[in-house]
C-alpha cells in the first residue's frame, strides 16, 4: 500500500517524505511546484505535478498505486497574505481540501492525516493553549484550516476514513543531514529570515510590534524542529492503522520564545550583530502561541528529540549555509500529471 503526500515536495512535507521512505513506506508526491522543489525528495524520487483540486487525476494516483493513506500539506501559509487575499487562500485551502476529501472517500483511502495550524485558535484565553480551547481565528489561513478540520471531522463521521488533524506550532530548523530544509525565496519564517539576515543573504529583519503584553514586548512562540513534526506524521499515521480513532492533536513542545530571544539565539550561533529594525505591530499577528503538548505525546506515543532552540537555529543556519555554497537548481525535473 502507497502513502499519497499532497504538497510533499515543500518545506514540512520534503522533510516528512523522507522520515516515510526512512521508515520504509512507499510514497507517492503530489505537488505543483508552485513554492516546492522536486530537489528536495529523496533521490531519484520524482514529484507528480498537479494539484490536489484535480480529482481526475487524484483519482488516478489512489487506483494506480493503491493508495491507502494521504498526508495533506497543500496549501498557501501565510498570515499577511491571506488578509490581502482571503478568496485566494479559501479557494487553495478550503475548497482544494474539500476536492481531495471527496476523491479520497470515493477511491476507498482509509487514513487522512492534515496540515493545521495553531493559528485557529487566535489569541487564546489561556497559555498553553490544549486542543479543547474555542477556535477564534484572526485571519482567513486560520479559517481556511479550520474549515477543513471541520470537513474531515463530518466526512469521518459519515464515511469509513479516520483522520488526524495536526496544529502546528512555529516550525523551524532543517533536517541535521541537510537533506533538505527550507529552500523558498522570500520565505517569511522568523528564524529563516533571522539567519538569511545574519548571513547578509537580507539587509535586515524587520520585528512586528514591541508593545505587546509579554516580558520583552514581543510575540511569543513554540518553535518545533521540523524533523520531530515530520516524525510525528509518521507516528500518525502508525497510530491509524493499527485502528486508533480520528483525533486533533497540537504538534509543540509546550515553552514559547519571545522574537527577542530568537534573534539572540541566532546571533549566538553566527557569533555577530546583524541589522535588526523595530517596527509596528502587524494585523493577524498573534501575541502568545504555546501548545499543550501532552495529549501527542500520548497519543501516538511520540516523544520529540531536537527541543532545543539553539539545536534548531544551528540545523536552520546549517542548512542556509548549504545553500549559498551549493546554489542548488530550484528544480530537478519532475513527472507530468
Amino acid at each position: 500500500m502507497t502513502v499519497l503526500v499532497t504538497g510533499g515536495a515543500g518545506y514540512i512535507g520534503s522533510h516528512t517524505v523522507h522520515a516515510l521512505v526512512d521508515a520504509g513506506e512507499r510514497v507517492v508526491v503530489l505537488d505543483n511546484l508552485s513554492t516546492g522543489f522536486a530537489t528536495a525528495l529523496p533521490a531519484p524520487m520524482l514529484p507528480i505535478v498537479g494539484d490536489v483540486g484535480d480529482q481526475a487525476l487524484v483519482a488516478e494516483l489512489i487506483e494506480d498505486h493503491e493508495v491507502e493513506a494521504i498526508i495533506h500539506f497543500a496549501g498557501s501559509t501565510i498570515v499577511p497574505d491571506s488578509m490581502k487575499n482571503p478568496l485566494g487562500y479559501y479557494g487553495n485551502n478550503t475548497a482544494n481540501s474539500r476536492a481531495l476529501i471527496e476523491a479520497a472517500v470515493k477511491g476507498g483511502v482509509r487514513h487522512f492525516i492534515f496540515s493545521s495550524t495553531a493559528a485557529v485558535y487566535g489569541n487564546p484565553e489561556r497559555v498553553p493553549v490544549a486542543e479543547d480551547a474555542p477556535t477564534l481565528p484572526l485571519s482567513p489561513y486560520g479559517w481556511s484550516k479550520l474549515m477543513t478540520e471541520m470537513m474531515l471531522r463530518d466526512t469521518s463521521a459519515a464515511h469509513d476514513l479516520t483522520h488526524v488533524v495536526l496544529r502546528y506550532f512555529n516550525v523551524a530548523g532543517a533536517d541535521p543531514q541537510l537533506r533538505t530544509g527550507l529552500s523558498t525565496p522570500g520565505a517569511t519564517h522568523l528564524i529563516k529570515v533571522a539567519v538569511e539576515a545574519a548571513l547578509g543573504r537580507r539587509a535586515r529583519i524587520d520585528v512586528y510590534g514591541t508593545d505587546y503584553p509579554t516580558p520583552d514586548g514581543t510575540c511569543v512562540r513554540d518553535f518545533i524542529h521540523v524533523s520531530d513534526l515530520a516524525r510525528a506524521h509518521v507516528s500518525a499515521l502508525a497510530y491509524l492503522r493499527d485502528g486508533g480513532a480520528s483525533a486533533t492533536l497540537n504538534c509543540g513542545y509546550g515553552r514559547g520564545y519571545s522574537v527577542r530571544e530568537v534573534l539572540d539565539a541566532v546571533r549566538r550561533a553566527v557569533g555577530h550583530p546583524f541589522a535588526v529594525n523595530l517596527g509596528a505591530r502587524r494585523s493577524g499577528d498573534i501575541v502568545v502561541s504555546v501548545a499543550a503538548a501532552n495529549r501527542i505525546r500520548e497519543l501516538l506515543n511520540w516523544t520529540p528529540e531536537l527541543d532545543d532552540l539553539d539545536a534548531i537555529v544551528g540545523h536552520a543556519l546549517a542548512w542556509e549555509r548549504h545553500l549559498m555554497a551549493h546554489a542548488e537548481p530550484r528544480v530537478r525535473s519532475a513527472i507530468s500529471a
